[in-house]
């Protein structure tokens, strides 16, 4: 566990957005938000770094915001990822306990962890995260911590998440260019998972969707575990340009008439009214009706929510989420979101609140910063571990991308 003292830093790098959540862990264990700084995002397409110098600009931007704020000088970072480069897979491991009296040690914790992630990788991918599901020992399964149990067979069942080796490392350059260290990469909707989530929902079997600009991404969780993680290619910037091409007009005029406007359901205008749609270039303004608006926009968010069905129903426990559907992110907050996604899914639906204190606690008390402060809760939790079960950290993604560019190139 980090100090009560201690700042913590959360930079949530996505497609149209880049913010920065400051706080730290007070007496009662309770998150404290202390800065927020927010800038547009103009350097990455679906998560995916595709311009360093406008990329490290908005990363300067944030964080110098959020030290305003909060007073104090950033160090180091806390840093999402997401992006359709995602994968993840289930693997399992097995080993005999060789401890005293056939006492599972924590030892042989780590020996099954690392029996389990034993898996080929192709030399561009990077273990990000190595998520112990549950443990099984002596066929007796539905274990959290085996350590302290007798048996002879120890079983492990984890769930792998990787990346792109030069995906992650491009965001590591970004931030470290701009001036701050990378304490450590986590998958953002895990992040997330942290800040919404409640352990009676990870329990019974819950979903969490965030929906951010470029990506819509996936975490299921039951039995307290995550269990499946996946990408859909489409966020809430589609929305956009979808509004951009229908309506003839910027896609900044139409993100503005998407936040203020935008309706996910027709059916869901109480009263129909006109709207004035900014012309492009000189051209005269023209007024449409707000069912038009919510016409556009409707097609296109029943896809995502499609596509995310979709891609539950890969997963073995699709038919155990008992809680339902969490949103998050930006493209959440459209009105009648939720109600989209029950009527697509068949499960119930809402929208996730991170959970902090604080008095910056209801400036971030939006589903668009459940990455940040998710971030904030996870170095809380393994800050200290720097996550030496899953590959080695920073430094390994480094050492793995230098690998392949010399196997390449070499």
């Amino acid at each position: 566990m980090m100090e009560t003292n201690d700042i913590i830093v959360g930079l949530d790098i996505g497609t149209t957005k880049i913010a920065a959540v400051v706080g730290r862990q007070d007496e009662y264990g309770q998150v404290n938000i202390v800065g927020v700084g927010q800038a547009p995002s103009q350097g990455l397409r679906r998560g995916v770094v595709i311009n360093v110098n406008k990329t490290v600009q908005s990363i300067k931007k944030a964080v110098e915001q959020a030290e305003l704020m909060c007073g104090h000088k950033i160090g180091h970072v806390y840093a999402g990822i997401a992006g359709d480069h995602i994968r993840s897979i289930n693997s399992k491991g097995v080993i005999a306990v060789s401890g005293k009296d056939r006492i599972i040690t924590e030892r042989d914790r780590e020996r099954v962890i690392s029996a389990a992630q034993a898996i080929a990788l192709p030399m561009d991918r990077e273990i990000l995260h190595v998520l112990p599901q549950e443990f099984i020992v002596d066929e007796q399964d539905g274990i959290h911590n085996p350590v302290g149990m007798a048996g002879v067979r120890l079983e492990c069942e984890i769930h792998i998440v990787t990346a792109a080796a030069a995906s992650a490392k491009n965001i590591v350059n970004c931030i470290e260019e701009a001036g701050y260290e990378v304490a450590d990469i986590v998958l953002e909707p895990y992040a997330s998972s942290l800040a919404v989530l409640e352990k009676d929902e990870r329990d019974l079997g819950v979903a969490i969707v965030d929906i951010g600009g470029g990506t819509s991404d996936l975490a299921m969780f039951f039995d307290g575990s995550i269990r499946h993680t996946s990408v859909v290619g489409l966020g809430g910037q589609h929305v956009t340009s979808d509004l951009s091409q229908g309506l003839r007009t910027s896609m900044d005029q139409a993100e503005e008439l998407k936040k203020k406007y935008g309706v996910a359901m027709q059916t869901m205008l109480e009263q129909d009214e006109l709207i004035k749609v900014p012309g492009v270039a000189g051209r005269a303004p023209r007024e449409i009706s707000r069912s038009v608006l919510a016409a556009i926009i409707q097609p296109r968010m029943e896809e995502i929510f499609q596509l995310t069905l979709r891609e539950m129903e890969k997963s073995d426990v699709f038919d155990s989420m008992g809680a339902g559907i969490v949103l998050t992110g930006g493209a959440s907050m459209l009105e009648g979101a939720a109600e989209l996604a029950e009527r697509v899914t068949g499960l119930p639906v809402k929208i996730g609140q991170p959970n902090a204190s604080g008095g910056l606690a209801e400036t971030i008390k939006s589903p668009m910063y459940a990455t940040g402060v998710g971030l904030i809760y996870y170095a809380i939790n393994h800050g200290n571990v720097r996550r030496i079960d899953s590959g080695g950290g920073i430094a390994w993604i480094i050492k793995r991308f230098k690998d392949m560019v010399d196997n390449l190139f070499g």
